[in-house]
Order: structure tokens, then C-alpha cells, then sequence
């Protein structure tokens, strides 16, 4: 597979994911930190100055620019929240509403949300968008914590260790890793035949899906398509080629054409096809929001 595949199909992440959806549940809710300050603040505009600036020449603050409507927003920030209480002081939790603080969020230039900031020394250090799981950003959050420990008074604590992995996500990314998609597929159905709305598992089983159909799909489906403009299995083929070789917005556009041009059974096979390949990818992603809108407008 291409590395844009390999991208778009990375399991690992959705069950490192999952692990952390399930494992949320059985973790105590952020505790105080030693010195009996907060792990988490909520923050505005009118205390950004003493609540990050000022704290971060001494201590380690992650931002967490959220919105309530932001979907991807509602699975990092419990995420975020529960590592801060972990912690044990070394870094604070700073939580900031983009949509009542938009001057906050002017100031970083945030493009998408949501967006975390680590700021120490008073100055932004590092950031990543989008909901990241949880060993990634373990993994972010103790590599900054290093590099800090002899420059901020409070920082240098790492973060704990993770938490043991669940089996059923475990059996089903080694199936993908070895190439078997028909057992990594029986493996995620597993999981949903037991628990029917783990959305983690929904959202592999449809990389796992995808991954199958783009392992298999002639690199010359695209000359193909644009010679047959007729030909369904062709323009499906090759939107899946132009997604796995990260050609998004050209797969979308693609089958948007198609939709429009046809009708009936025709029509509702490729607008099905289309929403799963919609499933993929982070539903605040420009490129989805932008192509479901053109999506509806094609059809109605």
C-alpha cells in the first residue's frame, strides 16, 4: 500500500481510540493537584493573562481551544481532562470556549478545532489539531515535559504509563497489520455482534473495508473512469484509488458528479458509496462538511 493509504487507514489509532473511550469510564474525574490548585481551569479572555501566560513561566499549559458543537472536540477534551488530574501538577489543563473567547482564538490563528497549544515561558512550544488518541498524546505530552524539566520550576512529571490494551482491538489491528482484511473485518464485527454502539469499532470496520478495496484497485482506474464516464464500478474504483493516494477532494468530486448525472438505483449506489467514504475521515474536516453539503444539494 502507498503511504496515503497507510494514513487513511490507520487502525491503530482508531483503537488506541476505542481503548480510551472504553477505559474513560473507570477513571476518576481530575483530581487537585498537590498544591491544592485545579488541574483543569476553564478559561476567558479577561484571565487568558494570568491563567496562561503568567503560569506557564513556571508550569507546563495545554490549551484545549474547544466549541459544544465541535463533535471531535467531546471526545479529546475528557481525554485531556483525565491525563491533567493524572499528572500530579506537572502541567495544567487549560480549557478555552472559542466561540465565547474568539479573540483567544484569533491570537493562535486556529483554523479548525479542536486545536491544543502547549505554551510555556509565557510562549507557544508546540500544537496539534484534531482529536489524536490517547498513546499519542501521552507520548506528545512527555516528550514536551522533558525538554522542560530544567527550564520550568513545576514541570518534568510524566505522564502515567497506559493502561492495558483490549484484546479484541489488539487481535483485529495484527490482522490488518498482516494484510488479512477478511479477519480483521470478523474481528471488529465481533466486537459490534457485542457491543452495537461502539462507534470505534464502526469506524474501523469501515477503514478495514476501505483498506480492502484500495489494496486491490488497479492503479489505472482513473484513465479507466475518465474514458468511462458510464461505468459505476470504474468511477467507484477510482475514487477509492484518488482517496488512498490522498487525492481527497478529487474522489469526493468525482462521485458528486456521478451522482448528479444519474438517477434511481444508479444514483443511491454511489451516494452510499460516497457517505462511507465520508466515515473515514474526521466529520469536522472541511473537505467532508464541504463535499455532504454538495452532496445534498445534488440530490435535492
Amino acid at each position: 500500500m502507498s503511504a496515503a493509504l497507510s494514513g487513511a487507514v490507520d487502525l491503530s489509532a482508531l483503537k488506541a481510540r476505542a481503548d480510551a473511550a472504553r477505559k474513560q469510564s473507570a477513571q476518576p474525574a481530575p483530581a487537585p493537584t498537590e498544591g491544592g490548585q485545579t488541574s483543569v481551569i476553564d478559561v476567558t479572555e479577561a484571565t487568558f493573562q494570568s491563567e496562561v501566560v503568567e503560569r506557564s513561566l513556571r508550569q507546563l499549559v495545554v490549551v484545549d481551544l474547544w466549541a459544544d458543537w465541535c463533535g471531535p472536540c467531546k471526545q479529546l477534551s475528557p481525554v485531556l481532562e483525565r491525563l491533567a488530574g493524572q499528572a500530579g501538577g506537572a502541567w495544567v489543563l487549560a480549557k478555552i470556549d472559542v466561540d465565547a473567547n474568539p479573540r483567544v482564538a484569533q491570537l493562535f490563528g486556529v483554523q479548525s478545532i479542536p486545536t491544543v497549544v502547549a505554551i510555556a515561558g509565557g510562549q507557544p512550544v508546540d500544537a496539534f489539531s484534531g482529536a489524536l488518541p490517547e498513546p499519542e498524546i501521552r507520548k506528545w505530552l512527555n516528550a514536551l515535559l522533558d525538554a522542560l524539566k530544567d527550564k520550568l520550576p513545576e514541570a518534568g512529571v510524566a505522564a502515567p504509563a497506559d493502561a492495558p490494551e483490549d484484546p479484541r482491538f489488539t487481535e483485529a489491528e495484527a490482522a490488518f497489520e498482516r494484510g488479512d482484511f477478511a479477519e480483521a473485518e470478523t474481528a471488529y464485527q465481533r466486537i459490534l455482534d457485542a457491543e452495537p454502539a461502539n462507534e470505534h469499532a464502526k469506524a474501523a470496520l469501515a477503514q478495514v473495508r476501505f483498506a480492502a478495496r484500495a489494496s486491490v484497485v488497479d492503479p489505472t482506474a482513473v484513465a479507466r473512469a475518465d474514458a468511462e464516464p458510464g461505468n459505476l464500478d470504474a468511477q467507484l474504483a477510482a475514487a477509492d484509488f484518488e482517496v488512498a493516494e490522498n487525492k481527497i477532494e478529487d474522489g469526493f468530486a468525482r462521485l458528486l458528479n456521478v451522482v448528479r448525472r444519474t438517477s434511481g438505483e444508479d444514483r443511491n449506489r454511489v451516494r452510499q458509496h460516497l457517505v462511507g467514504l465520508f466515515e473515514l475521515f474526521d466529520p469536522a474536516d472541511p473537505r467532508v462538511a464541504k463535499a455532504r453539503r454538495d452532496l445534498a444539494s445534488a440530490l435535492f
